[in-house]
């Protein structure tokens, strides 16, 4: 496990966070809650806008800013003004497609030029998702060892935070990815962190769900070490998902434990009222009434607890469910809906 932190809390600078391309229904598949029920009055807090003090990039050329301008300019001002909730904060960069630099090579860039860093997540695992929302991935191993090396060279000393492959390890866990795969996958994620790990300014951290999908942390503990944790910088969690920051900081302390005290990243982009009450499989999509959540920063109070990050693109649509479109797709009503119950 690697000791050095670029989190300001820890011991230097800071990853930050971009905006791109196909983001994903992940993790859901799994965790389950149901109809919405009773709603809470109040907005969630999202506080105040970013300031110039944060490590993380603010991409200028997002979906979200690009909508507050169109909104300004057809006067929904008010709908713009919310919306700034979003396009004023930093989110991860999902490179897509068979060609992965562009994508990072444009965000390494900016956040250069800004002095900050920046949140980049690598999903294009062969069978990526189970054949579910998210579907697709690379054709084979070679194809994605291909894709990774490519992802990795564009990062070149960019200071860079990887999330490697949501639910790629709890989709080993809980059987949605068959057996017959499971080695390959294993092999792949582990190769995929040596190869990252080259990178001198680069920090990696394996997904890992959420604790409303694979309930017994102990489960996560060999596959995540086939998975390569041990040179990586730690796990994610709560990616693309909406369970509340203290059930999953908790989760995270007994994962880290069973780790040998592993460090850990939460995804609360948009967690602010939590999940949906109940228990339906498909709560993790497009759920109504939720809200933005934790700000992205490194200044977490918590010495196991590296970041808070907005993995999940606030705005792009899980999948095609509760009338979004496609997954990864910009969905701004939807977004609209998460900045107007945040404060």
């Amino acid at each position: 496990m690697s000791g050095r932190r670029i989190f300001r809390t820890r011991t230097s600078t800071v990853l930050a966070s971009a905006v791109t391309s196909a983001v994903i229904c992940t993790a859901a598949a799994c965790s389950a809650p149901d109809d919405p029920g009773p709603e809470s009055s109040a907005p969630a807090r999202s506080e105040g806008p970013a300031s110039d003090t944060s490590p993380f990039w603010v991409d200028p050329d997002s979906s979200a800013a690009r909508q507050v301008e169109e909104w300004t300019a057809q006067g929904r001002t008010d709908d713009a003004n919310q919306l700034r909730k979003i396009s004023e904060r930093p989110v991860a960069n999902w490179p897509a497609g068979d060609n992965p630099v562009p994508d990072v090579q444009r965000v390494t860039g900016g956040a250069a030029k800004a002095g900050k860093s920046v949140v980049l997540v690598a999903y294009n695992i062969p069978h990526r998702d189970c054949g579910q929302h998210s579907a697709g991935g690379a054709a084979d191993s070679n194809a994605y060892r291909g894709w990774l090396d490519a992802f990795a060279t564009a990062i070149g000393n960019a200071p860079a935070t990887v999330i490697l492959e949501p639910d790629a390890v709890p989709h080993i866990v809980d059987g949605c990815t068959p057996g017959v795969h499971h080695g390959e996958r294993s092999t792949l994620l582990s190769q995929a962190v040596d190869r990252l790990k080259r990178q001198p300014k680069t920090q990696v951290y394996v997904d890992a769900g959420n604790p409303a999908w694979i309930t017994d942390p102990g489960k996560l503990v060999e596959p995540l070490k086939r998975a390569g944790i041990a040179k990586a910088d730690g796990f994610s969690l709560n990616v693309s998902n909406f369970q509340r920051d203290e059930a999953v900081k908790a989760y995270g302390a007994k994962l880290s434990a069973l780790l040998g005290g592993t460090h850990f990243v939460v995804d609360s982009s948009r967690n602010g009222e939590g999940p949906l009450p109940g228990a339906r499989a498909d709560a993790w999509c497009n759920p109504s009434g939720r809200a933005l959540g934790k700000p992205p920063t490194d200044r977490t109070g918590d010495p196991l607890l590296d970041a808070y990050l907005w993995v999940k693109r606030p705005g792009d649509s899980d999948g095609e469910c509760r009338g979004g479109p496609t997954a990864g797709t910009w969905w701004p009503d939807y977004a609209l809906g998460l900045a107007r119950k945040s404060r």
